[in-house]
């Protein structure tokens, strides 16, 4: 039996840590309502990677930010992960039965309750972000708030699930295949780095290093899934497998083949890892972070 890894041992450790804090900020609740968030809670506590809420914490730890702050930031950002996906997943967007293993929220419940679950938990997200259990710091938390917004919005992750719905009948170059994916799936990771770097009073400049840094990754992230996509079952990811080339959608791997995407993806996991020289062994755990984005199986 393999050992576990300092960087899987801590990625398990912060998930708990996640998931409890998830368990407290959305408590079950009685009345007719209770349903939506029976359904948040469903979305929101299935488990999953909190690859997410680990770029947060782990972000935050290099500015000594106090875990009882960098969680609820962390649960933040995992609850807007979870709303994308459950839209995501709805008969108008991708149109998926099964995610992580299990039943789609609108299978297990119906498509308006997980239209208003989703909406519910993206902006529950921004009451946890102004909540000064959060921070302190009033301007601190309106910057949280701020960084969160751009990031899921029509700027950020929201633009780019529209480009995605279009993809099929655009004709993008390599440089909007970037764009589109840099804006689904690079935003929400980048901004749990950013988001880390504001807690711990960091710079500008070391905030848009981080930021660099989550975008490189993400990226690479998106490029991994869609290896995965091609090369895994439903059994290891969690999900149907095989929708985007049936969907016409443009991805990496389409243009430039599995392994040329996989090493595309290994070299954006290393560029991500150089931007993080300066910070020393601090950021031991966000280097290794990178390459879990591109090796994993699920």
């Amino acid at each position: 039996m393999t050992t576990p890894s300092a960087f899987q041992t801590e990625l398990a450790a912060i998930a708990a840590a996640t998931n409890a804090t998830l368990d407290q900020l959305l408590p079950p609740v009685p009345g007719p309502e209770g349903r939506v968030v029976e359904a948040m809670r469903y979305a929101a506590l299935d488990g999953g990677k909190r690859l997410r809420p680990f770029l947060t914490v782990a972000s935050s730890d290099m500015f000594d930010v106090p875990r009882a702050q960098s969680l609820r930031a962390a649960a933040a950002v995992e609850m807007v992960h979870c709303y994308s996906l459950v839209h995501d997943d709805l008969p108008a967007m991708d149109d998926d039965d099964l995610r992580r293993g299990r039943p789609t929220v609108h299978k297990k419940f119906d498509e308006a309750t997980a239209i208003l679950a989703g909406d519910a938990l993206l902006t529950e997200a921004f009451t946890v972000l102004a909540d000064p259990a959060t921070h302190p710091d009033g301007n601190v938390r309106a910057t949280l708030v701020a960084e969160l917004a751009r990031a899921a919005g029509a700027a950020g992750m929201v633009g780019g699930q529209m480009i995605d719905l279009m993809a099929a009948t655009l004709s993008l170059d390599d440089e909007g295949l970037k764009h589109l994916q840099n804006l689904k799936t690079g935003c929400i990771i980048a901004v749990g780095c950013r988001l880390g770097a504001v807690l711990g009073g960091a710079s500008v400049g070391v905030v848009e290093q981080l930021g660099l840094y989550g975008m490189e990754m993400g990226l690479a992230f998106q490029i991994a899934d869609d290896v995965l996509d091609v090369s895994a079952t439903a059994a290891e990811t969690g999900k149907a497998t095989g929708k985007d080339a049936a969907a016409g959608k443009a991805t990496f791997v389409d243009r430039l083949g599995l392994e040329g995407a996989r090493n595309l993806a290994q070299s954006l996991a290393r560029e991500a890892g150089n931007r993080l020289a300066s910070f020393g062994k601090k950021a031991m755990l966000l280097q290794e972070a990178a390459l879990f984005a591109v090796n994993r199986r699920n």
